[in-house]
């Protein structure tokens, strides 16, 4: 190689050299490093743990309450808890169905009746039927009870409701219950109206805000320690925690919790949009949006510009406003929040043409646990009016919350 040839190669590699550390001294001094997403530790929801409960279970009757939510994840293919513990050898005596059934297709509010499961042949005990509390009849050959359903942390979502009561009744007959956590995705804040002891019902049994930020799992300790429980019995619980899971994971469900919440919109809108139960508007119900749109036939249709006619469904047999024209919103597109709104209510109460036939009272007290929020609303009072008679209620649940949190 010639002299020139070498001078030339030394000054272009002097060259990149510089150009090499002037740009790495543009680079901003807190550049943050994305880390893909299909690199972080996968959420292990409780029931996929088997290794964590199955030895509690050998050698007992076991009764399960379950419905579809209640499933172990696999990439080949989901497994109903149920099918696998009894290809473990697990001895499931019974099967108790909350509401919607064990199968999940019952409408809200619809009698769940007791029958045979036709794949395993196990007996199905109805929680939504004649008796929402399993009876000293229906546990006397159990030796364990197994709870794992989806909750979406809606104080009127009856699945806590269900919880509450099995786990009373289980107090009461000295049987041991088993929860498996599954993640809320609603757990990242809390907010709504507060239950009145006065108000409670099936639609909100205990004295804690709309939207309570906790896993069912979590939720299962608070009934328990803050004695919740009738006459103050105290479960024999264990809680099966989620592994790899905060509650601001970004956690989405793959199944329907129930008939009427079809996907992640409809489940981060139910805090807000489930108040429309307790009124005579439709949210949805009888469309494939459920609970991602609201519309009535008496609401001024000047206001609107989106319609829709609601029809009997999957979930739905007879939904409000069924062959109308509804005049209303689309939220579909929403983004999500992380509170609870009231805007789409009050929208929805301005501009009805007979607002004496807005709100079913009863029912509207049950779903928002206080004739309060109906008043204030007919008085005019703003959301954010609203929300501030909430706040003191709000941070006092949080203090007692706090106790019982398993994740941060």
């Amino acid at each position: 190689m010639s002299i020139l040839s070498v001078f030339k190669s030394t000054v272009l590699l002097l060259f990149l050299l510089i150009s090499s550390c002037r740009g790495q001294e543009k680079q901003p001094k807190n550049t943050s490093v994305h880390i893909a997403k299909d690199t972080l530790p996968e959420v292990q929801v409780a029931a996929n743990r088997t290794a964590a409960y199955v030895h509690l279970l050998y050698d007992k009757a076991i009764g399960v309450v379950a419905n579809q939510t209640s499933v172990i994840f696999k990439k080949a293919g989901n497994t109903h808890l149920v099918d696998s513990l009894i290809s473990l050898n697990v001895n499931i005596k019974t099967v108790f169905a909350p509401e919607h059934g064990f199968r999940g297709k019952a409408d809200a509010g619809e009698v769940v009746k007791d029958g045979i499961d036709t794949k395993t042949g196990l007996p199905i005990v109805s929680l939504y039927g004649k008796n929402k509390k399993p009876s000293k009849e229906q546990l006397q050959d159990l030796d364990i009870v197994v709870f794992d359903i989806q909750d979406v942390g809606v104080r009127f979502y009856t699945y806590i409701a269900t919880l509450q009561l099995v786990m009373e009744a289980c107090a009461e007959n000295n049987i041991p219950i088993i929860v498996l956590d599954r993640p809320n995705p609603n757990a990242s804040y809390v907010d709504g109206p507060t239950m009145k002891k006065e108000h409670t019902s099936f639609l909100g049994m205990t004295t804690i805000p709309l939207v309570y930020g906790m896993t069912i799992g979590e939720y299962a300790k608070m009934i328990n320690t803050e004695g919740w429980l009738t006459d103050g019995v105290i479960a024999d619980l264990t809680i099966i925690p989620i592994e790899n899971y905060t509650r601001n994971t970004d956690y989405s469900l793959s199944i329907r919790p129930s008939p009427n919440l079809p996907n992640d919109t409809s489940i981060h809108l139910y805090p807000s949009l489930g108040l429309f139960e307790g009124t005579n508007v439709n949210a949805g119900r009888g469309t494939e949006f459920q609970f991602q749109r609201y519309g009535a036939s008496f609401l001024d249709s000047t206001q609107y510009d989106f319609s829709y006619v609601p029809q009997p469904n999957f979930g739905s047999k007879y939904p409000k406003e069924e062959g109308k024209t509804c005049f209303g919103r689309d939220l579909s597109k929403e983004k999500r929040m992380n509170t609870m709104s009231l805007k789409w209510l009050i929208d929805a109460y301005t501009n009805t043409s007979d607002k004496s036939k807005f709100f079913k009272t009863e029912s509207f007290t049950k779903h928002s646990g206080t004739p309060e929020l109906q008043k204030q609303i007919e008085a005019g009072l703003s959301e954010d009016g609203i929300k501030a008679t909430w706040q003191e209620e709000l941070e006092t649940f949080k203090a007692i919350r706090k106790k019982y949190l398993i994740y941060d």
